[in-house]
């Protein structure tokens, strides 16, 4: 019989299990057990059972867990005036915080405690309550010892190039055969590949990002959340511009294993930290690539081009290629004044720190500047560009470079126009299902058949066209007009620009340095 049970005690039965405790397949350490064990404790003690409180899979190095705040919270509401466990590890694993229970918490709200098999009872005056502490701290080394097995064994697994992480990147499945490897998802890759053809082309984060919203294509989350989660409730979500930048930088897609990007602080803090790059986990050629190696580092080269610019304003040849000749920081663009229809540039770092003085204006008519940096690339082209030879590197390999990328242009329009289809059935099901109304389906409806008819006459066109053979005059008719337009530098285009300039530095002095790049045109 348990000394003092004449007092009526109402009892809350607490079992823990944490999923490191679970790996270790101990039937005594299981959720099953501690209940029998613990109801079969109170019944040999006559005690009256309140409520049994169960966290299953938490960790016991914090006490944030459901199954134990509602034991505060009853013993807060004066419910309970017992708490038992197995033993002292059940409560927690976190020294400070299990002696803080045990010595103040329990004692202030006239709380018994009682740990079974640790013959720990704190109602009595025994020599086992004084070792508390030290089962205490002894179950926290356990804690600490079990985090940097865990620790070890993981990054072992990295290093073997095993997929170890818990949701794989965009693009990419588990193999259901095998967890620590990964498969192409064919539909999200679809989308990846399309993200990095729209930077290849010249376009912004934001743009990216405004466009595949715009068409409704389903964002990372949605499909974390349909396929997971079976949620339909939202059907439709919005992309932003770190999602872009994390797919384009992602070195996943050209099949390398990238992991130990983060960490936990420690084994009792949950807060995660970026780790130094030099402490990522590299191993190559683990899984198929989603993107060619070129294409992936090419990307890499146009980013910082395509970042930097103010996307709410309208887009210049020159945004965010223009760099401030004095300081090094980037020279923004300013929106368009309403009294005079004039944007201006205007160094980042002066506009920054103006009260301080760091740096000047570096204000110019960017109009005219665009007209002067337009005409100094014609010259540099004429001057320095062999118009023979690009025309015979050309024609050597016009018909393989077309032919490529006119294969990859007909696979991306394969993939939008699938993905438009795709979107129409589910606005379909949606009207069915009365989530959207008839004037929003038609109104959706009309705007998608629009994008599918362009894309599919696009995609036709291209079919009939892949096998034509261009007679040697026709190219060399078309080579020479193409030349005479690229190097007169009457109609420039983004993507044009990007692969020709490198930086644009401009000077306080209205100096300007140009710096191109010849080895996409040479």
């Amino acid at each position: 019989m348990l000394e003092g049970v004449n007092k009526i005690y109402h009892v809350g039965l607490y079992i823990r299990l944490s999923r490191e405790d679970d790996d270790k397949v101990l039937m005594s350490e299981s959720i099953i057990n501690q209940k029998s064990l613990l109801l079969q404790y109170v019944k040999e003690n006559h005690l009256e059972v309140y409520d049994i409180y169960i966290d299953d899979g938490y960790s016991g190095t914090n006490f944030d867990r459901p199954g134990f705040n509602r034991l505060l919270k009853d013993i807060e509401l004066g419910k309970i005036n017992m708490v038992i466990t197995k033993d002292m590890s059940r409560l927690g694993r976190d020294y400070i915080g299990t002696g803080n229970f045990v010595e103040k918490y329990f004692p202030k709200h006239n709380v018994r405690y009682i740990a079974v098999t640790d013959n720990i009872d704190t109602f009595l005056d025994s020599s086992n309550n004084d070792m508390a502490p030290f089962k205490a701290i002894m179950n926290d080394m356990y804690a600490k010892d079990i985090s940097k097995k865990i620790k070890s064994s993981l990054k072992a697994k990295m290093k073997e190039g095993k997929w170890v992480g818990g949701r794989p990147p965009f693009g990419y499945n588990q193999d259901k055969n095998d967890k620590n490897h990964l498969v192409i998802n064919q539909k999200q890759a679809a989308i990846v590949k399309r993200i990095f053809n729209m930077c290849l082309e010249g376009l912004s984060f934001y743009q990216i990002a405004k466009q595949l919203t715009n068409e409704r294509i389903k964002t990372p989350a949605q499909y974390y959340r349909f396929e997971w989660k079976s949620n339909h409730s939202v059907k439709y979500g919005t992309w932003h511009s770190k999602t872009i930048r994390d797919i384009l930088t992602n070195r996943m897609y050209i099949g390398d294993l990238v992991q130990n990007k983060r960490s936990k602080v420690n084994y009792k803090v949950k807060k995660i930290v970026k780790n130094d790059i030099n402490d990522y986990i590299v191993v190559e050629n683990t899984h198929k690539a989603i993107i060619d190696k070129e294409i992936f580092y090419e990307v890499q080269k146009r980013i910082p081009k395509n970042v930097g610019r103010n996307e709410k304003k309208e887009n210049h040849l020159f945004d965010g290629l223009l760099y401030c000749g004095d300081c090094g920081h980037r020279i923004s663009i300013t929106s368009r004044r309403k009294k005079d229809n004039r944007c201006y540039t205007i160094c980042n770092y002066y506009r920054t720190y103006m009260k301080q003085r760091i740096c000047t204006t570096h204000s110019n008519n960017y109009d005219k500047l665009e007209q002067i940096i337009m005409n100094s690339l014609a010259k540099v082209c004429l001057n320095y560009m062999d118009k023979d030879k690009i025309k015979n590197n050309v024609l050597s390999h016009l018909d393989k470079n077309d032919k490529v990328k006119m294969k990859k242009e007909v696979e991306t329009l394969h993939n939008d126009i699938q993905q438009i289809k795709n979107n129409l059935d589910d606005i379909y099901i949606d009207k069915l299902n009365k989530k959207i109304t008839e004037e929003q389906f038609d109104r959706v409806k009309l705007k998608l058949e629009n994008q599918l008819s362009i894309k599919q006459k696009r995609y036709n066109d291209l079919n009939e066209n892949m096998n034509a053979i261009i007679s040697e005059q026709s190219k060399d008719k078309i080579i020479i007009e193409y030349l005479n337009k690229f190097l007169s530098m009457k109609e420039p285009h983004r993507e044009l620009i990007v692969n020709l300039v490198d930086r644009i530095e401009i000077f306080e002095d209205k100096a300007i340095n140009i710096h191109v790049s010849f080895s996409h045109f040479k």
